[in-house]
């Protein structure tokens, strides 16, 4: 007897496969022991098709810490299988809008996923606000969901943010795990972060919004891998005169503006130079190369074997071991 299915019954498996995909698949095979980095976003607020802004997802068998929630991250953070229910707290750099604007959503998919404590919202000063602001905001739509699926599979305080302000040095250190915050070069932002984390042998630098500084060689000598913003001047250059001679100059006068605070990719060369970095990797992308042209441009500066990300793009380090592999 030949079955049919009917178009309700499509439906619902379309969207079965569609959200069950996007979760992260049971495996029998021996949780891997490391640092896992996923891009979850890794363009600018000059918007890149196929690109959510700032966004980093660091992982160990025991946690997982988001550094930076630009628009779009969350959806590509689950969309790449990140384990949410793991989720431990957001490390913020700093509080420019495409560093912060998808939290709320981190919050709820991470709650939906069963994660066990309040989610922590970790920063410099300013933190607070930022936490009081966005539960304000979310009161209203925390109550319709606790409301809709019940308390006991939402649980109500589990979908409030809690704030942490820290200041430089070790910020998290539990379960192997330490995480090193370090101020950067951001102007007129003060304080901006960075964060190093290290875990079973492996270490990531993730630089935030920064110029190339002392202390980012300091901090990033010996790391794995290093991820920092970077910015193809002549690219942002070309685009001013661009915007000046069509009469824009609102729009020139920014992409002037954010001339002096981003590192240049002839700027970065002085990490590989100065620090033993096992991996140089480029994000936060200024603009995010959308050709072939645009790469040129980015990696005519560059340092030889440094890595321009891209969304979804995941990073493995192996505990105790010198091993770098990209997928």
């Amino acid at each position: 007897m030949t079955k049919t299915i009917s178009r309700t019954g499509i439906i619902g498996l379309i969207l079965y496969s569609a959200i069950v995909g996007a979760q992260p698949a049971p495996s029998s095979t021996t949780i891997f022991d490391g640092l896992k980095i996923t891009l979850c976003g890794t363009s600018s607020p000059l918007p890149a098709p196929g690109r959510a802004q700032a966004c980093v997802a660091v992982e160990t068998p025991d946690h997982l810490y988001i550094v930076d929630a630009g628009s779009g991250s969350a959806a590509t953070a689950q969309l790449s299988g990140t384990p949410l229910e793991k989720m431990r707290g957001i490390l913020l750099t700093h509080y420019h809008s495409d560093h912060i604007s998808d939290i709320g959503d981190f919050n709820l998919n991470s709650w939906v996923a069963s994660r066990p404590a309040p989610l922590q919202i970790i920063g410099p000063e300013g933190v607070d606000r930022i936490v009081e602001g966005l539960n304000i905001t979310y009161e209203l739509d925390r109550g319709y969901r606790v409301a809709h699926h019940g308390a006991e599979l939402l649980n109500p305080e589990l979908g409030i943010l809690q704030s942490r302000t820290i200041g430089e040095g070790v910020i998290v250190d539990e379960d192997g795990l330490r995480i090193t915050a370090f101020k950067v070069s951001h102007p007129p932002i003060e304080p901006a972060f960075g964060y190093r984390l290290d875990y079973g042998g492996r270490s990531v630098v993730i630089s935030g919004d920064s110029l190339v500084t002392d202390k980012i060689v300091e901090i990033s000598d010996g790391a794995d891998v290093v991820l920092h913003d970077a910015m193809a001047l002549q690219l942002v250059q070309g685009a001013e005169a661009m915007s000046r001679g069509a009469g824009n100059t609102r729009l020139a006068t920014v992409l002037h503006d954010i001339q002096d605070y981003h590192a240049t990719t002839a700027d970065l060369a002085r990490l590989t130079a100065e620090a033993a970095i096992g991996q140089l990797a480029l994000y936060h992308l200024v603009p995010a190369p959308r050709n072939a042209m645009a790469i040129a441009a980015f990696n005519g500066g560059l340092p030889d074997g440094a890595l321009i990300t891209e969304d979804g793009m995941m990073i493995s380090l192996p505990a105790n071991s010198k091993e770098i592999t990209v997928d």
